[in-house]
C-alpha cells in the first residue's frame, strides 16, 4: 500500500500527541468543505439507484454527458490499466503515486518523465498520465498543450489520461472535461478536494461511451453508496457555494504561500489547495512541525514537504506561531531550496 496524507492516527501514536491536539495539513482536501445537510433516513435503507439526481447534476457541473460515476478517482486509477494491452506509460515524478503503482501492478512498462521533458518522451509512449494541476508540484498545463499531446498519442491508438482532482477552483478554460469526448482522451474528476467530501468516495470518469461501458462492467454495480450519491448531487448543484468557495480558496492559497515565504520556506510550487516546499531540510522541517502537533506531507524524492490549508483563524495562527519556533527559524537559516 502506498502512503498518503491524512494518517493522523498513525502520527498521534508515533509522536505521543493526542489525536484531538493535531493540526492536520497533510492532505490537499478543502478543510471547509461543502456543508452537508441532514441526510434522509431513506438514504440509509435503499440500494443506490443509477437513475437518481447524481448523473444529471454531474453532467451539468462538468458540462459533459459522457461520464461515469465511480468510487472516487481511485477506482478508475486502479481499473483503467486493466482495459489496455501492455503499454509504455509515461508518468511524471513527483506526482500522485497511485497512478504509477496501478499501471505497474497491471504489468505495463512505466517510464519516468520530468515535467519539462514530456515532448522528448512522447514518441516512445502509448499512454501519458498527467495530474493537472500536478500534485504536489502544482504545475498547470494549458488546454491547447494537452490537446496537442493527445492528438499525437491518439494517432497511434494511445491515451492521454488527465487527472483533474485539483482543478475545480480554476477558470473552466483549463479543464478538458467540457470538451466533446474523443478517442483516447480520459479525464478524471473528484468531489473529494474542492468540495471537501473525500469521505463519500465519489468521482467521475469522462471519456467515450464504449470505454465507459467497459469500465462500468469491470467495476460492477453500486460503486457509490446511496447517501454518497445524495450528498454529491446536492453539492454539484450548489452554484452559489461553488463560486464563493473558488474565490476563498484562491485567497487562502496565496496567503499560505506568503506565510511560508515570510518564514523562510518559499514554496517551489502549489495551487489553491496546497503549497509545496522543495528543500534539502524537508525531513527535519516535517519532524519539527510534527513534534509541535502539525502534520504535513513528506516526500522523500525529491526532499519536500506539502502544506494543506489551515481550517480557521486559530489554525492559521497556530501554523504561523509554530513556523517562528526557534528551532524551525534556525533551520530555515541553513535551508536551501532544491533546484
Amino acid at each position: 500500500m502506498l502512503e498518503h496524507g491524512g494518517r493522523l492516527r498513525q502520527a498521534a501514536s508515533q509522536y505521543g500527541i493526542p489525536l484531538s491536539d493535531w493540526l492536520d495539513l497533510s492532505t490537499g482536501i478543502n478543510p471547509n468543505g461543502w456543508p452537508v445537510p441532514v441526510i434522509p433516513a431513506a438514504c440509509w435503507q435503499r440500494l443506490p439507484e443509477d437513475d437518481d439526481e447524481l448523473i444529471a447534476a454531474a453532467r451539468a457541473y462538468y458540462q459533459n454527458d459522457s461520464l461515469l460515476a465511480v468510487a472516487g478517482s481511485q477506482a478508475a486509477i486502479q481499473s483503467l490499466p486493466l482495459l489496455r494491452p501492455k503499454s509504455r506509460v509515461g508518468l511524471l515524478h513527483p506526482a500522485y503515486a497511485e497512478h504509477a503503482g496501478s499501471w505497474q501492478k497491471a504489468g505495463h512498462q512505466v517510464i519516468r518523465v520530468e515535467e519539462s521533458a514530456i515532448d522528448d518522451h512522447l514518441d516512445e509512449l502509448d499512454v501519458l498520465i498527467l495530474v493537472n494541476p500536478n500534485n504536489p508540484t502544482g504545475r498547470l498545463w494549458s488546454r491547447p498543450q494537452l490537446l496537442s499531446w493527445h492528438e499525437k498519442l491518439s494517432l497511434r491508438g494511445g491515451w492521454l489520461l488527465v487527472d483533474e482532482a485539483f482543478i475545480d477552483s480554476l477558470p473552466v478554460g483549463y479543464s478538458l472535461a467540457p470538451l466533446p469526448v474523443r478517442p483516447g482522451l480520459i479525464v478524471l474528476r473528484s468531489v473529494g478536494k474542492f468540495f471537501g467530501l473525500a469521505g463519500i468516495r465519489c468521482g467521475f470518469v469522462i471519456t467515450q461511451p464504449n470505454l465507459l461501458a467497459r469500465l462500468a462492467e469491470l467495476l460492477g454495480p453500486w460503486t457509490i453508496s446511496h447517501p454518497g450519491r445524495y450528498v454529491a448531487a446536492l453539492a454539484l448543484a450548489d452554484r452559489d457555494w461553488q463560486s464563493a468557495n473558488a474565490a476563498s480558496l484562491a485567497t487562502q492559497g496565496e496567503l499560505l504561500k506568503q506565510l511560508l515565504t515570510g518564514c523562510g520556506w518559499s514554496p517551489s510550487g502549489g495551487c489553491d489547495l496546497f503549497q509545496w516546499v522543495k528543500n534539502e531540510q524537508a525531513y527535519k522541517l516535517h519532524e519539527l512541525l510534527a513534534r509541535q502537533g502539525i502534520l504535513t506531507r513528506l516526500f522523500q524524492e525529491p526532499a519536500s514537504v506539502r502544506f494543506g490549508l489551515p481550517k480557521d483563524e486559530s489554525a492559521w495562527q497556530r501554523l504561523a506561531q509554530t513556523l517562528t519556533h526557534p528551532d524551525i527559524r534556525q533551520l530555515s537559516l541553513f535551508a536551501h531550496p532544491q533546484t
